[in-house]
């Protein structure tokens, strides 16, 4: 045990991150009752029209036996939805609204007779973010319905895959190259943020290439995207992704946008001490134990035990990503000479809880600010806040390394 202790504290453990759905409905979004409904068409089809108060990912599909529509969503708040005031139609018998898994809602319309789903559409306003998903369905046989039921395959709806985690490895001292992951936030069905046109997804994903080529230029960086693609991934699966890398630290990227206010200016978050505890129970309970730790058979042991273990290897990653989001701070304030007025903050963001990967989440600005639009859209601007960041990186390696060798001794 004291040798297991030993390797804890010196932080060369692999720990798997957990799938993490032991939580309960966050309510990313509501349904507007007031301003959605189901009605019929002359022509015979059925329209549905939901507001939302977010857009938010989702799908459509059909089943038989019973014929209905199913509609799931990331998180729709359905509570206080009465059928009869949001039904207008006999073409849509009952309706069912619940909780699917943790994490999904799910909102199943039994039809009176088989309708194929013609177009879907989600509009998002620029103004404040909410969000109408308009459904066309129309008639259809039975045999044509039955031929065209069924859930979608995709990996959007899987439990995220266990990492295909390399062995345990020292923490850098110098003599190798650090591996980054860069994460590009949101992508696919997930476009993040959305102002005048531009999305958070595209705008990281290119800075993120930007910034994974100066590094790599810089020769002592290896560099891994989470995503390369405007893809979607899970927030889970980011965290698997930067494991499979052998990340040394790990950066998310994103951008925000405000309905009301004006802020600006680049913030550099770090994981919260309380978030870190909820991490921790989290992972703990939800994750398959074989996986937890690479090297470590966990399968007879209790959820307190893993959780001690991960408090340990925080012990020495937290503040580390702390020392790396200083560094990142001075480094984008010396770059492009402004940055918000509070500019490093904490919070429990999912991507930031690996207890064993250095990690930081930047928001580069604010898309809502004409001037931080303009900068994110600047290649001139992008230039300089990436020196910034090499720079910064370069400094944190450089103490982290020096810190790593007299550890070693």
């Amino acid at each position: 045990m004291k040798r297991l202790v030993a390797f804890l504290i010196t932080g060369i453990l692999t720990i798997l991150p957990a799938a993490g759905f032991s939580q309960q409905l966050q309510a990313l979004a509501r349904l507007d009752a007031t301003r959605s409904q189901i009605s019929d068409r002359r022509s015979g089809d059925l329209d549905i029209s939901l507001k939302l108060t977010q857009a938010v990912p989702y799908r459509v599909f059909t089943l038989n036996h019973p014929v209905r529509l199913v509609l799931d969503f990331r998180e729709v708040n359905f509570s206080g939805i009465d059928a009869k005031t949001l039904i207008h139609t006999d073409m849509v018998k009952r309706m069912r609204t619940g909780l699917f898994r943790p994490g999904w809602s799910r909102m199943v319309l039994e039809l009176a007779a088989p309708m194929q789903v013609q177009s879907v559409v989600m509009h998002t306003s620029a103004a404040n973010g909410d969000a109408m998903l308009a459904i066309r369905l129309s008639p259809a046989d039975a045999a044509d319905f039955a031929s065209a039921t069924g859930a979608p395959k995709s990996d959007f709806w899987a439990m995220p895959k266990p990492a295909e985690a390399p062995l345990a490895k020292t923490r850098p001292a110098g003599d190798r190259k650090i591996v980054v992951v860069l994460d590009p936030g949101h992508g696919g069905i997930d476009p993040g943020a959305r102002y005048q046109g531009y999305e958070e997804a595209a705008l990281m994903l290119s800075l993120a290439r930007e910034l994974k080529e100066k590094l790599i230029l810089s020769g002592r960086y290896e560099v891994h995207l989470t995503r390369d693609e405007d893809v979607f991934l899970s927030l889970q699966g980011r965290v698997s992704a930067a494991r499979a890398a052998a990340a040394d630290i790990f950066i998310s990227l994103h951008a925000d946008a405000l309905a009301v206010g004006n802020a600006s200016g680049a913030t550099v978050y770090t994981l919260s001490e309380h978030a870190s505890d909820l991490a921790a129970a989290a992972l703990a309970e939800g994750h398959d134990r074989a996986d937890l730790l690479a090297g470590v058979d966990l399968g007879e042991q209790d959820d307190l035990v893993a959780t001690v273990l991960m408090d340990m290897a925080r012990i020495e990653t937290m503040p580390r990503s702390e020392k790396l989001a200083d560094a990142i701070v001075q480094g984008i304030a010396e770059s492009v000479g402004k940055i918000r007025s509070r500019p490093r903050l904490s919070a429990g963001f999912s991507v930031l809880k690996a207890p064993d990967i250095p990690s930081v989440l930047i928001e580069f600005g604010f898309m809502s600010n004409a001037v931080d639009l303009a900068n994110l859209k600047t290649a001139k601007w992008r230039a300089q806040v990436i020196d910034g960041l090499l720079q910064a990186i370069d400094t944190w390696a450089r103490n982290d390394a020096a810190e790593a060798r007299l550890l070693r001794q």
